[in-house]
């Protein structure tokens, strides 16, 4: 395991990313259908809810893929993408309403049965891409009845559940990437650490004012033990000292 190098990747098995797939695929289908050109001749609805779904998505992946090195990447790219789920959240409530109807209640039979429906967990052979796509369909298949087989007010609710699915998911985890920050640091935190306890010597005792591992110092006076970060900590203890202080 890594000292510097923070785990990355592995978004496929995020259900986070599945969603937010699910969403894409969903949303292009939906704009096929329900939003022609010539209802649009600018492409500027259709053109922002599929990059906005597309946004969701890749921001997951680009997240996933930076975080190796990049903890504050990872998060604000988190971010975008729940941000961007959002926005076509809001396009989807507009499109109801525009359409004389508005989200459906949380007590709609259809509602709780969209809601209801879980995602299998991802595991995968040696064949990772195919697998892929052979589960993300099979995922699908069990959303159609209302994103593919209904009408465009179903479709649009499906959606919209999906996404809160989604984001709600995306807001753990940005707790979650939050909580490991705090307690591990980010890279450059990281480097310094692994390089401290590279060029730790056997023996060197702790700075007596902020307990980095402290390195062998000579003076006028002879050789002492000064804070392995100086100068900024500037840490001193007497060799003799740390002589007397070991068994």
């Amino acid at each position: 395991m890594s000292k510097i190098y923070n785990p990355s990747g592995g978004y496929r098995k995020l259900h986070s990313f599945n969603f937010a797939t699910l969403i894409h695929l969903g949303t292009i289908s939906f704009c096929k259908r329900y939003l022609p050109w010539k209802d649009d001749p600018l492409g500027k609805t259709l053109g922002q809810m599929i990059g906005a779904s597309r946004s969701g998505k890749q921001n997951i992946i680009e997240g996933s893929e930076r975080a190796k090195t990049s903890s504050e990447t990872e998060i604000k790219l988190t971010d975008v993408a729940k941000a961007s789920l959002s926005e076509l959240q809001g396009d989807l409530e507009d499109y109801l309403v525009q359409k004389g109807s508005i989200p459906w209640s949380i007590h709609n039979p259809d509602h709780k049965a969209v809601l209801s429906i879980m995602l299998d967990e991802f595991d995968y052979s040696d064949d990772l891409l195919h697998d892929y796509w052979t589960y993300l369909i099979r995922q699908k298949k069990k959303f159609d009845p209302w994103l593919e087989n209904r009408d465009d007010v179903a479709a649009a609710n499906a959606l919209i559940i999906l996404i809160q699915r989604a984001t709600g998911l995306l807001g753990r985890q940005l707790t979650q990437l939050e909580s490991a920050f705090v307690a591990g640091g980010g890279i450059r935190e990281k480097m310094t650490s692994a390089r401290l306890e590279a060029r730790a010597e056997p023996g060197a005792p702790r700075c007596p004012e902020c307990g980095t591992e402290m390195k062998k110092r000579t003076s006028k006076r002879g050789p002492f033990w000064g804070c392995g970060v100086f100068p900024k900590c500037k840490g001193v203890r007497k060799i003799e000292e740390t002589k007397e202080m070991t068994p």
